[in-house]
C-alpha cells in the first residue's frame, strides 16, 4: 500500500518536473512550484500521518470533502491563490538548491563585468527574475551555455558578431546573445546614455529583469531594475545586487532615475 502511494507520489513529481521544464522562463515556474510543494506536502501528509495514525474523520475530509469544494473555491478566490502560490514558489527554500550555483554565477559574472570595465569594452547583460524573457531571447542567437567570464568577454569583445546586442541569462544559464531589447521611451535621460543603456531601461521598464551595463566611453558599470538606472556601481556593490537576486531581495537605494 505505502510503496503504491510512493510510486504516485513519484509519477505526479516527474509530471511537474516535465511541466517546470517546459514552461520554464515565464511567470507560471514560479506558480507551479508553489503547487507542487503542496501536492507534495498533501500527499506525504494524508501518506504519513492521517492514515499511519489512523485519523479517519481527516483522511475522510481530504479525500471526500475537499475535491467536492476545491474548485469553486479556487475559481471565487482565484487571484488571492494565485498569488500565495507564487509568493510560494519564491521562498528561498526553494532556491538554496541552486545556492552553489548561484555564487559561481555571481561569481563569473562579476570577474567579466571587472575585465570588461577596466578595457572600456561595451556589456549589456538581463538576468531573468519572475517575467519570463523568452521573447527577447528569440531575437539573438540561442546559446544555453553555462555562464564563464570566458565567454561574456568573447560575446562582447569587439568584432564579435554578437557584441552589440544583449546577452541574456535564465536559470543560471546563458540562454542567448545579441538580442535586441526595447529602448525606453524616457526624454529625461541624460544625452551621454547611449543605446545599451537605453535598452537596459527599457527592458526594466517592462519586466522585472536585472540588467548589468558596461559603458564603452567610460567603462563605467550600472545596473538596471524596475525602470531605474544605478550608475557607478563598484565589485562590492554588484556583488551585493547578484546576491540579493538569489534571496529576492533588492535594493535599489541608492538608484539615480535616469540622471
Amino acid at each position: 500500500m505505502i510503496g503504491r502511494s510512493l510510486g504516485e507520489i513519484f509519477l505526479i513529481f516527474m509530471v511537474v518536473y516535465v511541466v517546470l521544464r517546459i514552461m520554464q522562463g515565464t511567470s507560471g515556474t514560479s506558480i507551479l512550484r508553489g503547487l507542487a510543494f503542496i501536492i507534495v506536502l498533501i500527499s506525504i501528509g494524508v501518506l504519513f500521518f492521517v492514515r499511519k495514525l489512523q485519523l479517519f474523520t481527516i483522511d475522510w475530509l481530504i479525500t471526500e470533502f475537499v475535491p467536492v469544494f476545491i474548485i469553486p473555491i479556487i475559481i471565487l478566490f482565484q487571484p488571492e491563490f494565485r498569488r500565495a502560490l507564487l509568493r510560494l514558489g519564491q521562498n528561498p527554500v526553494f532556491s538554496m538548491f541552486l545556492k552553489s550555483e548561484q555564487q559561481e554565477m555571481t561569481y563569473e559574472i562579476i570577474q567579466a563585468v571587472e575585465y570588461l570595465s577596466k578595457n572600456r569594452i561595451g556589456a549589456l547583460i538581463a538576468i531573468e527574475r519572475d517575467i519570463g524573457l523568452g521573447n527577447f531571447v528569440e531575437t539573438g542567437t540561442k546559446l544555453h551555455a553555462d555562464v564563464s567570464r570566458d565567454l561574456l568577454n568573447t560575446i562582447f569583445w569587439p568584432g564579435s558578431p554578437l557584441h552589440d546586442g544583449a546577452v541574456i541569462i535564465q536559470e543560471q544559464k546563458i540562454s542567448a546573445a545579441g538580442c535586441l531589447l526595447p529602448l525606453t521611451e524616457k526624454t529625461e535621460l541624460s544625452r551621454s546614455l547611449g543605446t545599451r543603456h537605453r535598452a537596459g531601461i527599457g527592458l526594466t521598464e517592462e519586466t522585472d529583469a536585472l540588467v548589468i551595463i558596461v559603458s564603452e566611453e567610460t567603462g563605467t558599470i550600472s545596473t538596471g531594475f524596475k525602470g531605474t538606472l544605478n550608475q557607478g556601481v563598484d565589485e562590492k556593490g554588484l556583488k551585493k545586487i547578484l546576491d540579493d537576486l538569489s534571496t529576492e531581495r533588492f535594493s535599489v537605494a541608492k538608484s539615480t532615475r535616469g540622471r
